[in-house]
């Protein structure tokens, strides 16, 4: 018994000696200038939302998708994921495919902006990734999106 416990205070000190070292927002060094930074945050804070079972783009979302589109060709390193989202009435089959096309939506009318086809990717959801939960149409609303995740820099 006292050699299990002496092994066991070795192994102990030895994980606690190797732990990872806690980063904090200020001692993480990604590589990014604070231009990138503000650009990748620009890129995916702004979502677009449409209109139930509808998956074109809004005129109100068109100078946003233009700002995306420009500061994407500005960084050609920067990779976007378009993510379809759709709310929760419907069959998961139907919103998945809903989601594609309003991912595709967002895609076609980026690549039209001049946006590099290969900086960017779709996937949907469909209503497994709800932004608000709850049914009506407040919540809905919400979910009838496209989010944009920047995936590589």
């Amino acid at each position: 018994m006292k050699r299990f416990a002496l092994i066991l205070s070795l192994v102990m000190a030895l994980a606690a000696g190797f732990g990872c070292a806690k980063k904090t927002a200020d001692s993480y060094d990604d590589g990014l200038t604070p231009e990138m930074r503000a650009a990748i945050q620009q890129i995916t804070d702004a979502r677009v939302y449409f209109a139930f079972d509808k998956f074109d783009i809004k005129p109100e979302y068109k100078d946003l998708l233009r700002n995306k589109a420009d500061l994407i060709k500005k960084y050609a390193s920067i990779r976007v994921r378009i993510e379809g989202n759709c709310d929760e009435r419907g069959t998961q089959e139907y919103n998945l495919a809903l989601g594609e096309r309003r991912a595709r939506a967002a895609y076609e009318y980026l690549v039209t902006l001049g946006v590099n086809p290969g900086q960017l990717e779709m996937i949907s959801y469909g209503k497994e990734n709800p932004a608000v939960q709850g049914s009506g149409e407040s919540a809905w609303s919400k979910n009838r999106r496209d989010d944009f995740r920047v995936v590589a820099h």
